[in-house]
């Protein structure tokens, strides 16, 4: 199912259709992708699973704030894209197992923080992945005190981001400062949220495995124009799937920035 979602965003055409009767009902229906998926201002339904999302922020405020928040990493454009990415993402990476579900990302008690107020977002960043167990990850992955990571890049195992919907697990990813998550595989919702939010870019590795081949620390380079990871410190280099058309969603800062950049909403969504 997680790789079902990546290969909609990566492999069909992305397309967007603009509706409206009444504020209530605005909305932007990726028509490609099976089964529809509506994202309405507030709140977003997933047709097939049955899940609830609130959007209840605004995806080019987080943008803007994430400038100021995010630490050190390199990032540049591939020159080849028509869309401009920003695909080159440089830093310690922190590596995860399987199944790493939201509820270790961000605890459910956490959930009535609003990532549109600045000092609710910076809170969320400080809150990431603190449902880890520390015996398990005993390296903290935002040290106490600080609501941004030294681990810019995260390398995780199957299933990343299952469990229950929340849109608020990619944003508190992002908030900290991730700017990628290189998984063997996704929740579908994750991935939806992911893109939807323009947090992180979720990007799925070719090969099993690399997550026991990388160490909490490592410093590694995620290129997406490349689709490739290098693991400076093993001198390792591995493939990764295409981000494709989910790429210029996530660069732009979410759905709604980038039906208001190609022109396909207004610029108020309000209105």
């Amino acid at each position: 199912m997680a790789t079902a979602a990546t290969q909609s965003f990566s492999t069909l055409p992305l397309e967007f259709r603009s509706s409206g009767k009444g504020n209530s009902t605005t909305y932007l229906q990726c028509i490609h992708l099976k089964p529809p998926i509506k994202y309405f201002r507030s709140p977003v339904v997933s047709d097939r699973l049955l899940t609830r999302t609130a959007f209840s922020f605004n995806p080019i405020r987080c943008v803007q704030r994430k400038s100021h928040l995010l630490p050190v990493v390199a990032a540049t454009s591939d020159g080849n894209s028509d869309t401009s990415l920003l695909s080159v993402f440089h830093g310690a990476c922190y590596v995860l197992g399987d199944n790493i579900d939201t509820d270790q990302i961000i605890p459910a008690e956490h959930l009535t923080l609003v990532p549109s107020k600045p000092d609710e977002y910076q809170k969320l960043g400080s809150l990431a992945l603190i449902g880890l167990s520390t015996s398990l990850y005993p390296i903290p992955f935002v040290n106490p005190g600080s609501s941004t990571t030294l681990y810019p890049i995260i390398i995780a195992g199957d299933n990343f981001g299952c469990g229950s919907s929340r849109e608020h697990a990619p944003v508190a990813l992002g908030a900290a400062g991730v700017r990628a998550v290189v998984a063997e595989s996704y929740a579908r919702i994750f991935f939806r949220n992911s893109v939807a939010t323009g947090e992180v870019y979720p990007v799925e590795s070719e090969e099993v495995g690399l997550s026991k081949e990388c160490t909490t620390g490592d410093i590694v380079t995620v290129d997406l124009g490349e689709s490739k990871l290098m693991n400076h410190t093993t001198g390792k280099e591995y493939s990764l799937k295409p981000i494709g058309d989910a790429g210029p969603v996530i660069k732009a800062g979410g759905i709604f920035a980038y039906a208001r950049n190609a022109g396909m909403i207004g610029t108020d969504v309000n209105k």
